[in-house]
């Protein structure tokens, strides 16, 4: 299934906001096409270029690759919708998948010492030092990632 990547821009009261969408199947094939396609069509803006090269990619082939394990749990009839948000002050990237949720406060801190021989449980750990904040909607299936300009 090839990516196609929706692209709008829309007037507001400040400026102007850049929308780009994209549905992601449940493989994780898709990931770093899916993340090169959407880091090439980011308007010029408020990241700058080691921003968008190292963490606005990493931080979204993290959300991806959890929304479609986790989330979707790898089945091919499930997609994650990734809604990319630019505005004058920052970049937010939208990751949703179809799955159940999940609350992030039971997500174990992998810093502790009896966690740090475990290979997994880092990704929001990541997402939290890639990203100026990191916010869930309420079923845990939705996660807001926000670059602020710089």
């Amino acid at each position: 299934m090839p990516l196609r990547l929706d692209v709008r821009r829309r007037a507001t009261g400040g400026g102007f906001v850049t929308e780009l969408s994209l549905d992601v199947p449940s493989d994780l094939e898709y990931v770093g096409p899916a993340v090169e396609l959407i880091a090439e069509e980011l308007p010029g803006g408020p990241l700058s270029a080691r921003r968008i090269r190292f963490n606005l990619r990493t931080a979204l082939a993290e959300a991806l690759a959890n929304a479609i394990a986790y989330g979707n749990r790898h089945d091919p009839a499930r997609l994650v919708q990734v809604r990319v948000e630019v505005t004058h002050e920052a970049v937010h990237l939208h990751v949703t998948d179809e799955g159940d949720g999940f609350n992030p406060a039971d997500v174990p801190d992998p810093t502790r010492p009896e966690l740090l021989e475990r290979e997994d449980g880092r990704g929001l750990f990541v997402l939290r030092g890639l990203v100026d904040q990191v916010a869930f909607n309420e079923k845990g299936n939705s996660v807001c990632l926000t670059l602020r300009a710089g």
